[in-house]
C-alpha cells in the first residue's frame, strides 16, 4: 500500500492527517485540505465521501495548494490506493456508443488529444483490459479527471462523468 499526508493549510502547515489505506470517509480526521504530500503509491482523491464527485489522481510527490493536483476547492473527503499500476501492461478499448457499440479502437499508449488521435471525439462505452487509466475532459491531461481501473463501463456515467466528451487519457503509473 501507499501513504499520503493530507494537510488543512497551504504548503504542509495545520493540522496533519496520514493515511495508508482507503477511507471512504475523511471528513473526522480534517475540516479541509489545502496541501498534500504523496509519499508512496497513486491515489485517487475524491471531493465527496464514499468515493464520490469530483476526482483526483495523484502519484508521489508534494502539492503545495489544492491547484497543483487541479483541484476546483480545498475539499477531500475520500480516498483510495491504486493498487494495479505496477505492471507493463496496459490495454483500453474506446468504444464511440454505449454498450461498447460504434467504432472501436484499442490503445496502450497515453492519448494527449484525442480529436487528433480519432474521427470520434466522445467515449461512451469503454473496456480497461490491462492497467488502470484516467480519463481527463479536455486535452493534455487537463480539466476534470476520471479514474477507471480493470472492468467494463457500458455508460460514461459508470466512470462518474457528466457526458461523454474527452479530450484525453493516460495510464495511470508511479513515477
Amino acid at each position: 500500500m501507499g501513504k499520503i499526508e493530507f494537510y488543512e493549510e497551504k504548503n504542509f502547515q495545520g493540522h496533519c492527517y496520514e493515511c495508508s489505506s482507503d477511507c471512504p470517509d475523511l471528513h473526522c480526521y480534517f475540516g479541509r485540505c489545502n496541501s498534500i504530500r504523496v509519499e508512496s503509491g497513486c491515489w485517487v482523491l475524491y471531493e465527496r465521501p464514499h468515493y464520490k464527485g469530483y476526482q483526483y489522481i495523484l502519484s508521489p510527490g508534494e502539492y503545495p495548494d489544492h491547484q497543483q493536483w487541479m483541484g476546483f476547492s480545498d475539499s477531500i473527503k475520500s480516498c483510495r490506493c491504486i493498487t494495479n499500476v505496477y505492471g507493463n501492461n496496459y490495454k483500453i478499448r474506446i468504444y464511440e456508443s454505449p454498450e461498447f457499440g460504434g467504432q472501436m479502437a484499442e490503445y496502450c499508449e497515453d492519448c494527449p488529444s484525442v480529436h487528433e488521435a480519432f474521427k470520434f471525439r466522445e467515449f461512451n462505452s469503454c473496456m480497461v483490459m490491462d492497467g488502470a487509466w484516467a480519463f481527463y475532459e479536455q486535452p493534455n491531461y487537463r480539466g476534470r479527471q476520471y479514474f477507471l481501473e480493470k472492468g467494463e463501463y457500458r455508460n460514461y456515467s459508470d466512470w462518474g462523468a457528466t457526458s461523454p466528451s474527452v479530450g484525453s487519457f493516460r495510464r495511470v503509473t508511479e513515477f
